[in-house]
């Protein structure tokens, strides 16, 4: 990588680990946030998680011989894991798709590598990545929320992240929607945002309401597949189909009235939309900024910016540079 062979010697590097209960995302990042290199290995679960760290340390070093460097090169490393994490010394309360319960994550993290460490929430760092580099650059007061499989956040003010006091701030997925009736949660609770505007969500509600729409496109994938997916329910929309519009219309209401009581409550800058869902564009942007503006002050609409994330996948690796480049004072 050509980046990578200027940089090489001349600066320093930290490294990014995006910790998922499937894979482990890493990267190496120089100080101006480029990336080195990206790569990835599957996340070990075998005795509840307890070679994780080991399989980091032994990948990175790896990684470094393939380029002919040593640690020397490395400043520290930053970690974005799952679950609720408490900040003050990166310990996991509970990351249930790992296996984790009151685990010395950044301890032990440090043990594996011989280099600082530092841990927070990977909605957290995406957010992190998205100031950066992304989307929120210019920005010091933004949300970034990831409509994924879930409904995540990411709260900036004043370029810090709010952590609150038990590390719990930005769970915006579960604000609830529909107070009385609504579907169940995997939190427990009913009625959550998630269960309407997460990917999931997105398909339950076509699934159940398809078959009274015959002259939908959605319609003729259903009878053909049996099964509908987010991404149909998009594309249709994108294609003006009437019941799938009307579908995206009621998705960006609930998800407009909630980042509009945010906005109000937090005045952002920007609120960055990342996640599989944002990949619909405009198809989800226009009818949620038309909706967040109903529901918001003037005032507050009128500085703000609803933006499509620009990272990707890339958002919590580089996120987890810049956190190690801070807590390090390089920032």
């Amino acid at each position: 990588m050509k980046d990578g062979e200027e940089t090489m010697g001349k600066q320093q590097w930290s490294v990014g680990v995006d910790l998922g209960g499937t894979s482990i995302k890493m990267a190496f990042i120089d100080e101006a946030g480029a990336m080195i290199d990206k790569w990835e290995i599957p996340t070990n679960l075998t005795d509840n998680g307890r070679h994780i760290t080991s399989d980091i340390a032994r990948s990175i070093e790896e990684k470094l011989a393939q380029k002919n460097q040593t640690k020397d090169q490395l400043i520290g490393v930053g970690m974005g894991a799952p679950g609720f994490i408490n900040f003050e010394d990166g310990s996991i309360f509970e990351a249930v798709n790992i296996g984790w319960k009151n685990y010395p994550l950044q301890e032990e993290m440090e043990k594996a590598i011989g280099l600082p460490v530092v841990v927070d929430n990977d909605a957290n760092l995406a957010a992190l990545g998205e100031m950066w580099k992304g989307a929120g650059a210019g920005a010091q007061d933004l949300l970034c929320i990831t409509l994924g499989t879930g409904v995540g956040a990411g709260v900036i003010a004043n370029g810090t992240i709010v952590h609150g006091i038990g590390g719990m701030a930005g769970e915006i997925g579960h604000i609830t929607s529909i107070p009385e009736g609504g579907y169940l949660c995997n939190c427990g609770r009913t009625g959550c945002l998630e269960t309407i505007t997460s990917a999931t969500g997105i398909k339950r509600l076509a699934l159940e309401q398809v078959e009274q729409h015959t002259d939908s496109e959605l319609y003729e994938l259903y009878k053909s597949k049996k099964n509908l997916t987010t991404k149909d329910v998009l594309d249709a929309a994108r294609n003006q189909d009437a019941f799938a519009r009307g579908l995206v219309d009621h998705v960006c209401y609930h998800l407009g009235l909630a980042l509009s009581n945010v906005a109000i409550l937090l005045n952002p800058q920007k609120i960055v939309i990342g996640g599989g869902v944002s990949l619909a564009g405009d198809t989800l942007l226009k009818p949620l900024e038309q909706h967040i503006k109903k529901f918001t002050l003037p005032g507050i609409f009128k500085n703000l910016e609803i933006v499509k994330a620009t990272l990707g996948n890339d958002a919590g690796v580089i996120g987890c540079a810049w956190l190690i480049n801070k807590k390090l004072n390089r920032l």
